[in-house]
């Protein structure tokens, strides 16, 4: 048996391709040039991407994220993040593959009900994939100032994660 959902993406590309019946547009056409475009795109902010991969990778091979999770463990304390969840906080805002790998392991190792699986949910979700977006974002258009974009996504990333930890303390009564 079916279900409505099951007809959704159908039933938009089968509307697309109307419409551009309608308006005697030719569909393949348009197609292949949106895909141009995208091909295009993509091979402009490979280098990029390809740099903050291999960034992240020699970070973490080389024990600085544990130097770094180490000496920042005490202000981690001060505002409720458990020491756990530091390479998470760390990671996030650089790479979201390697946020989710931590992720993952916090979660296959502490368990989801948790205290440090709960404020690593929160974080997770609460939280952006800054440098990645800005890297991303910034070399498809060609932006090579980016003003005030990193300074309040850095700000906003500390914001989530110290409401990380005061959030799962007030909804979870912890201490």
């Amino acid at each position: 048996m079916s279900r409505l959902s099951d007809w959704a993406i159908p039933c938009v590309i089968f509307c697309i391709v109307l419409d551009a019946y309608l308006r005697r547009t030719d569909v393949f056409a348009s197609f292949l040039s949106g895909a141009r475009e995208g091909l295009d795109t993509a091979l402009q902010i490979l280098p990029a991407l390809v740099a903050l991969v291999v960034a992240v990778g020699i970070f973490k091979a080389s024990g600085a994220l544990d130097l770094l999770t180490h000496a920042l463990a005490p202000l981690a304390a001060a505002i409720g993040l458990p020491r756990e969840v530091v390479p998470l906080a760390l990671l996030r805002p650089v790479s979201g593959s390697g946020g989710m790998v931590i992720f993952a392991e916090l979660l296959e190792a502490y368990g989801p009900d948790s205290t440090i699986g709960r404020v690593a949910s929160v974080l997770e979700g609460s939280t952006e994939t800054t440098f990645y977006t800005v890297a991303i974002y910034f070399g498809a258009t060609k932006v090579r100032r980016t003003r005030h974009t990193v300074p309040a996504a850095v700000i906003a990333d500390l914001a989530g994660f110290v409401m990380s930890g005061l959030a799962v303390r007030w909804v979870f009564g912890l201490r």
